[in-house]
């Protein structure tokens, strides 16, 4: 009995034993998971810290980018601007050399005369010659100027049923059937220079800074060609206009109108507006029912449309009013001066 009891102790004990590996067993394990699962969420926590710090250096990157780009759009605009000064400053440059070129020619000539003048006549007779000669010209240019003015208006107040709308393609207009009309025609001087940038404005213009310095209304010259080519309106509306000083009364025959030289952009439609002096009240130019008149323009950027007005206009300012346009406001033009006074030609025989 004594050594079953024994036995029995020596199972128990190691019964106690095995149950008390088989805890440790299991608390290690436990130990294991626990510090597996801490690694796993540190490792977590790392991946995100990185993915964030990722993700923070692409915002950044992309930052850089938008004021790079910002930067570069800045310095395009900047050198635009000061190419556009560059040309402006290059054509006005021109245009004095031609100036002073042609000055220099009539003064050759005008020296050239006068040795000859002294040679056949005496000093004296030759400063008589020269005087009565000035005071015959301007009293035959008064006289000129004179006819055409009133001829001009008695065409005005006579019209009839002779102002259809006109419109020219290329350098082709739309012939009236009949009516008032002048001779001949000569360009103003839009093209050629003689009009002086300061004789010719426009709506808004005191907003104009930046980009738009280079599209002034004084660059509305027929033909004109590069960087600022035309005039370009501030705001594409119907309230625009673009105006001319011919700096005295004249008669106003035609309109000559391209679009823009480097982008497709044109008046297709305008009227016209014009008075004798700065106190006088702006006139529509009417049509034959007493509405005013619609001029039609370009279709395309390059090509020049002429509009012949019978009766011619008589007056010192005239302003063209874009009613139409294709992308926006874009002009170059010309004015047509009557050079004699305006006729009514005799009906063609049937």
């Amino acid at each position: 009995m004594v050594l079953e009891e024994e036995v029995e102790e020596e199972v128990e004990e190691v019964l106690e034993e095995e149950e008390v590996a088989e805890e440790m067993v299991v608390d290690e394990e436990v130990e294991e998971v626990v510090v597996e699962e801490v690694e796993e969420k540190v490792e977590e926590d790392m991946v995100e810290e990185v993915e964030e710090e990722e993700e923070v250096e692409e915002e950044m990157v992309v930052e850089e980018e938008v004021e790079e780009e910002e930067l570069e759009e800045e310095e395009k605009v900047v050198v635009e601007e000061e190419v556009g000064e560059k040309v402006e400053e290059d054509m006005v440059e021109e245009v004095e050399e031609e100036l002073e070129e042609e000055m220099v020619e009539v003064r050759e000539v005008v020296e050239e005369v006068e040795e000859v003048d002294e040679e056949e006549l005496g000093e004296e007779e030759v400063v008589e010659e020269v005087e009565v000669r000035e005071v015959v010209e301007e009293e035959e240019m008064e006289v000129e100027v004179e006819e055409e003015v009133e001829e001009a208006s008695a065409c005005q107040a006579e019209q009839s049923n002779t102002d259809l709308s006109e419109r020219g393609v290329g350098s082709q207009a739309t012939e009236q059937p009949s009516g008032h009309r002048c001779p001949y025609h000569r360009p103003l001087g839009f093209e050629s220079g003689w009009v002086a940038p300061s004789q010719i404005s426009c709506s808004n213009q005191a907003q104009y800074a930046g980009w738009y310095l280079a599209w002034l209304p004084h660059r509305a010259r027929l033909n004109n060609q590069g960087f600022g080519c035309a005039w370009l309106s501030k705001y594409n509306d119907p309230l625009q206009w673009l105006q001319l000083d011919l700096q005295q009364v004249g008669v106003v025959s035609g309109v000559l109108t391209q679009g823009r030289c480097d982008a497709d952009e044109w008046v297709t439609k305008y009227s016209l507006q014009h008075r004798t002096s700065a106190s006088a009240r702006w006139v529509y130019y009417k049509d034959q029912s007493g509405h005013n008149r619609v001029f039609y323009g370009n279709t395309d950027r390059s090509s020049t449309v002429q509009n012949l007005l019978r009766p011619p206009i008589v007056a010192r300012y005239v302003r063209l009013l874009p009613l139409g346009w294709h992308t926006r406001i874009a002009l170059r033009m010309e004015l047509l001066m009557c050079m004699k006074k305006c006729s009514t030609p005799t009906p063609a025989p049937v």
